[in-house]
């Protein structure tokens, strides 16, 4: 069961009660501080690797200034600075998106081309997700912060849910469209703006979990979102344009095309075989490296496997107790993982305590394992990478299976996995790396160096490499 978020005031959040608006009484728009940031209590809470008083999760909801909302998470009781005010002279944000159904694959495409006008690349210290100082006011109005989640003034989905018809063809089948109903938030994972979410400890990886738990109860129960999905993009190379460590949630008004896809597959391997597509994968994966070799988590030794722990063909980078990580046998990219509790659940707010409070540890040392691929012994090269949570669409959940897809576009330290004619064009993947190759390598980079030097990001491959990827 998902675990209780409470709200400020001490009533249960999304997870502790039905109908829970995100409308609690913890509001802070009071606009009793003096200016966003002289209040609050600026401290180690904001550092990536700390997360401020372990304890129950608790959640501050209030209200920026042009009326979109705004949520604190903390570990333990929040500080009197979440209820500074969004001081900002903001207009009330009115997107207008749409989506359209393409007739010849039954995709929808989200047309939103208000986006255009979207911040991109400000300088570091412009960033609008960095906590507000004096002088410098952004989304979020309190001088610090452990886990702010807040609507997206840019989104590509906006609006109610709820308040037009189900999307469906209209008379017109080769035209079928419909406002772009849905909601699109921000999740920032820390204040601490040159950190990822590699740099994170395991309690505040817990309240990103908490965090992730509460708005997918929450925007699930919204009539006519029909999918919550979380997810994370880093690195230039992948088209981030904000580089403060953050993630989204998209509450989507359709099912997108590779979740109807698997919704398919799961049906047939079910019409085929009787059981569920998702427990004979992960089973056949974790039996590939016998049941003696999957050993459990332990802050040691976080996947509790070495490279001699397997099978030289097994596909599974790490697997715990609860969690199991693994190289899909079909992977579409150089570096592709997917990670699967053991025991499905549809959404985050299936897990249950065991597999929560093993997860930080798995999921951290999977990001470490990326950000150790690339380096060498004077260098570490931060992989680019997309995390994406897949979770079970409203009437699906007895064959869906909840699960990340994590992979990155880099296949080596200076080259890029470019989508090209077969890829984009007709959806055909092309991978330069053999599965079984990746996975022993992520096997290898599982204990970090004795000295490690600063990490670094490249924004581009080098010229050759681009000439190259241009051949194809």
């Amino acid at each position: 069961m998902a675990p209780t978020v409470t709200d400020a005031t001490g009533q249960p959040g999304a997870n502790g009660s039905a109908g829970a608006s995100g409308t609690a009484a913890a509001s802070g728009t009071t606009g009793t501080a003096a200016s966003a940031g002289s209040s609050a209590q600026a401290g180690a809470g904001a550092q990536a690797g700390t997360s401020g008083q372990a304890g129950a999760t608790t959640r501050t909801v209030t209200e920026l200034a042009d009326g979109r909302e705004l949520i604190y998470y903390d570990r333990g009781t929040p500080p009197t600075a979440r209820a500074v005010a969004d001081l900002r002279p903001l207009d009330a944000v009115a997107p207008s998106s749409e989506v359209r159904q393409d007739p010849m694959t039954g995709a929808w495409v989200t047309v939103a081309a208000h986006r255009q006008a979207r911040t991109y690349h400000p300088p570091a210290d412009e960033c609008p997700l960095c906590p507000s100082r004096e002088g410098r006011l952004s989304e979020i109005p309190a001088g610090d912060y452990q886990v702010a989640v807040f609507e997206n003034r840019f989104p590509s989905l906006a609006g109610e849910p709820g308040t037009h018809p189900v999307l469906a063809a209209l008379d017109d089948p080769l035209h079928s469209r419909g406002p772009g109903i849905g909601r699109c938030e921000v999740v920032c994972f820390t204040a601490d703006h040159d950190a990822s979410f590699a740099d994170l400890d395991e309690d505040h990886a817990r309240l990103v979990l908490d965090a992730w738990t509460d708005r997918t109860a929450e925007l699930s129960a919204l009539p006519g979102v029909r999918q919550v999905y979380c997810f994370e993009n880093r690195g230039t190379e992948i088209g981030v344009t904000l580089a403060h460590p953050h993630g989204q949630v998209y509450a989507l008004p359709f099912v997108p095309p590779r979740t109807a896809k698997m919704i398919d597959r799961a049906a047939r391997y079910r019409a085929a075989t009787g059981r569920n597509l998702f427990d004979d994968l992960v089973a056949a994966e974790r039996a590939s490296v016998g049941s003696g070799s999957v050993a459990s988590a332990s802050a040691d030794s976080p996947a509790g496997n070495s490279p001699s722990d397997y099978p030289e063909d097994s596909r599974v980078v790490l697997a715990g107790e609860h969690w199991t990580a693994f190289v899909p046998f079909a992977a579409r990219w150089p570096y592709e993982v997917h990670l699967f509790p053991n025991r499905r659940v549809p959404d985050f707010t299936g897990l249950n305590e065991d597999e929560r409070a093993e997860f930080p540890r798995i999921y951290l040392d999977l990001l470490r394992r990326f950000d150790r691929l690339f380096g060498d012994g004077e260098r570490q090269v931060r992989a680019p990478y997309i995390a994406a949570w897949h979770q079970a669409p409203a009437g699906h959940e007895d064959e869906l299976a909840l699960h990340l897809e994590l992979f990155t576009v880099r296949r080596t330290a200076d080259k890029l996995k470019y989508l090209a004619g077969t890829e984009s064009g007709v959806e055909a993947f092309m991978n330069d790396v053999a599965p079984e190759f990746a996975a022993r390598r992520l096997r290898e980079v599982g204990k970090a160096p004795a000295a490690a030097s600063t990490p670094e990001t490249t924004d581009d491959t080098t010229p050759e490499t681009t000439a190259e990827e241009a051949q194809r």
